[in-house]
């Protein structure tokens, strides 16, 4: 599943980020109302992790927006601390598929996922992403190049999709950076850190093939496929 969590208190979003990651599923992030309605509409997401409680925007009207302004019918799991019937009620009116009261259990909220995913009929496409000799399928967290696998970290997978998401085309600096951390990048060029351990696993384990992660110099990267004219 691609999961957008939309969630200001850090320590929970980490939590989710920790559990879920390793289990194959996208996790993206916003910690403000107004930042979680932008990537709702913008992106495609299979389920919503929405706290009731966030600055700026609230859960609640947030909620509301996407159905009533934005027509957005993607499922909907609101998170919140207040735990009364009346509470519920207002959170399912505004267009809340499912209600989850904190602190919560990883297992049931990812049992709760799981079940709206089914009930909105929602199908695992043929996802997997191709460009000349790599492939990267995120439903199972499986890359490969030239058919042999490739062992890469959680920010390497996001790199990689992101890369063969758009290729040939480049991807700039800045999206990238987005990818990893949203609007919160580090001060420091962690960037090219990652882009050095995924060029590791990508090139460098491949001396007899051509290279194909391409450094735009300035402005960001882009795949090239040695079987293909440049």
């Amino acid at each position: 599943m691609r999961i957008l969590i939309i969630e200001d208190n850090p320590d929970i979003v980490a939590n989710l980020y920790e559990y879920f990651e390793p289990l194959g599923h996208q996790l993206d992030n916003a910690r403000s109302g107004h930042a979680g309605l932008a990537q709702a509409i913008s992106q495609r997401f299979d389920v919503i992790v929405l706290d009731g409680m966030l600055p700026g925007l609230d859960g609640l009207e947030l909620c509301r927006r996407l159905r009533e302004e934005h027509q957005c019918d993607t499922p909907i799991l609101m998170l919140t601390a207040r735990d009364t019937i009346n509470d519920k009620v207002t959170g399912l009116r505004a267009g809340a598929d499912d209600y989850l009261v904190k602190p919560f259990s990883l297992i049931e909220l990812e049992a709760r996922l799981e079940a709206l995913f089914r009930r909105a009929g929602v199908q695992f496409p043929d996802q997997v992403l191709r460009y000349g000799e790599l492939a990267f399928d995120p439903g199972t967290f499986e890359a490969t190049r030239n058919g042999q696998r490739l062992e890469l970290t959680p920010s390497g997978y996001k790199l990689l999709a992101a890369l063969l998401r758009t290729a040939p085309r480049l991807v700039t600096r800045e999206e990238l950076e987005h990818e990893l951390w949203q609007d919160e990048p580090p001060l420091s060029d962690a960037l090219r850190t990652h882009i050095h351990a995924l060029r590791q696993a990508v090139d460098k384990s491949f001396p007899s093939l051509p290279p194909m992660l391409i450094t735009v110099a300035g402005i960001g990267y882009r795949l090239a496929d040695a079987n293909a004219h440049q």
